[in-house]
């Protein structure tokens, strides 16, 4: 099984981190299935401090409807894991940060929680910058939770190159 390593990770972290200064731009982060894991590489490059504002770990729904605005309604109508949870979050890390920049990650990392509609490995990422409109992309996974994890954390950083 092959997936990012932690110096890849630290790669991508760091790019993105050069990109986001020399533009003036600064990063907040929504997760769910991802725990904190991109706010962790992102702060584990020295000086991200200039361009990463802050991070929201919203694992239930409480927390996502409290930290990030999510509606109640979108919740039991869509699910956590689906494009009109991330695009809610996405935003409501914008409303709720001095961020420019914005990227939410919700999905199902397994190895439990699957279904035929949405099986392990299931990822929606949006994207956001300030003022603009939100782009979300659906992912299927493969690996273990730790897998599934950290390829999330990789195409969270992709997208964030073409905002």
């Amino acid at each position: 099984m092959s997936f990012p390593s932690d110096s890849e990770l630290e790669a991508l972290a760091t790019t993105l981190g050069q990109r986001l200064l020399a533009a003036r731009d600064s990063l907040v982060t929504a997760e769910s299935c991802t725990g904190g894991w991109i706010a962790k590489c992102v702060t584990d490059v020295a000086g991200s401090s200039a361009w990463f504002d802050c991070g929201m770990a919203a694992y239930s729904y409480e927390a996502k409807q409290a930290l990030l605005g999510v509606r109640p309604q979108t919740l039991e109508t869509f699910g956590a894991v689906s494009r009109e949870t991330v695009v809610e979050m996405v935003s409501g890390a914008l409303t709720n940060s001095g961020a420019t920049l914005a990227v939410a990650v919700t999905g199902i990392a397994g190895p439990g929680g699957g279904s035929e509609d949405k099986p392990v490995g299931t990822v929606w990422i949006g994207w956001k910058r300030r003022g603009g409109y939100a782009r979300a992309e659906v992912f299927r996974f493969d690996g273990n939770r730790e897998a599934v994890r950290r390829q999330t954390v990789a195409a969270a950083f992709k997208g964030l190159e073409v905002l």
